[in-house]
């Protein structure tokens, strides 16, 4: 069974899905920990705002994540702006991301296609507040597997709040292809099986309640050297077990490539068409080779 989720800007669509290439959503656009960026949202400077969107886009992000927490700010305000002059510059769909129901509408309000909301928690207060602004504005939304108990290390916990979340938002006709589940990723160095337990739950989400997922992938590394090199395995590992989409630096060249290789691998890149299109070097016509061997010249 395919399950789709549907995404545009005022001129893109971008579907999400169990046959479809992995959706990467540009993570840049956040100014937490990056205090330049903060400074400049809280001013209402949004050159490097737009900046950003634009490198990520060519970088090959399908979506952007968009994020305007700033302590003591109007993040209302700066978070409509900010969507108004990503979507002047870029094409693709945004995930609006805030934990502040009024930003969230703001940016709703301010949005022009279907996005993304980023995010719900399986608190029944956060629910009640967080679902109708999603069915208002016909968005589809991230749901994290958490809840008033905290984060559980138990993945079958984390599934059984996947779970409500997808039932709830069913009570408000949602249906479960516009619930995006986040099972939520561990650190690695912290919990050792924290990878297998993704991907088993990833894998449940699909089958069992048969809806797409995504995640923020580099807090598996978190706390390690070289996180790249962790973060780089990991995003395939994560899509052959069923992830569709995640939250990641497009302007790391090396996930990104490996993100397309896992396409290719796992079959939803069909004749290996956008890897081709890719990484084909333009001043070569394919002469030397014949069924995927290169001719031995003879001594």
């Amino acid at each position: 069974m395919s399950i789709t989720t549907t995404l545009s800007s005022a001129t893109k669509e971008v579907n999400i899905g169990f046959s479809k290439p992995f959706v990467m959503i540009g993570e840049r656009i956040n100014p937490t920990g990056r205090q330049i960026l903060a400074e400049e949202m809280k001013v209402a400077d949004y050159s490097r705002v737009e900046a950003d969107a634009i490198a990520q886009v060519a970088a090959g992000a399908q979506m952007l994540d968009v994020n305007a927490g700033i302590p003591l700010a109007d993040e209302p305000a700066i978070l409509a702006e900010s969507i108004r002059r990503i979507q002047a510059v870029v094409d693709v769909p945004l995930s609006i991301d805030s934990s502040i129901i009024e930003a969230l509408e703001s940016g709703l309000a301010a949005y022009q296609g279907r996005p993304l909301v980023n995010s719900t928690t399986g608190e029944t207060e956060v629910l009640e507040r967080v679902l109708p602004l999603v069915k208002k504005y016909d968005a589809a939304v991230v749901a994290i597997s958490n809840d008033e108990t905290g984060i559980s290390e138990d993945p079958n916990e984390r599934f059984k709040i996947a779970k409500k979340i997808v039932e709830h938002a069913a009570d408000y006709g949602i249906k479960p292809q516009d619930v995006v589940v986040d099972p939520l990723v561990m650190p690695i160095g912290a919990i050792s099986q924290a990878g297998n337990q993704v991907f088993d739950l990833v894998r449940r989400l699909r089958a069992e309640l048969k809806v797409n997922t995504t995640c923020g992938a580099s807090n598996v590394s978190f706390g390690l050297p070289q996180r790249s090199g962790i973060n780089n395995a990991f995003l395939p590992m994560l899509i052959a077990a069923g992830m569709t989409s995640a939250i990641v630096n497009p302007l790391h060249p090396e996930l990104v490539q490996a993100i397309r290789a896992a396409d290719v691998l796992t079959g939803v890149d069909d004749g290996c068409t956008s890897w081709i299109a890719a990484y084909k070097d333009p001043s070569s016509d394919g002469n030397n080779s014949r069924n995927g061997r290169r001719r031995r010249r003879r001594a």
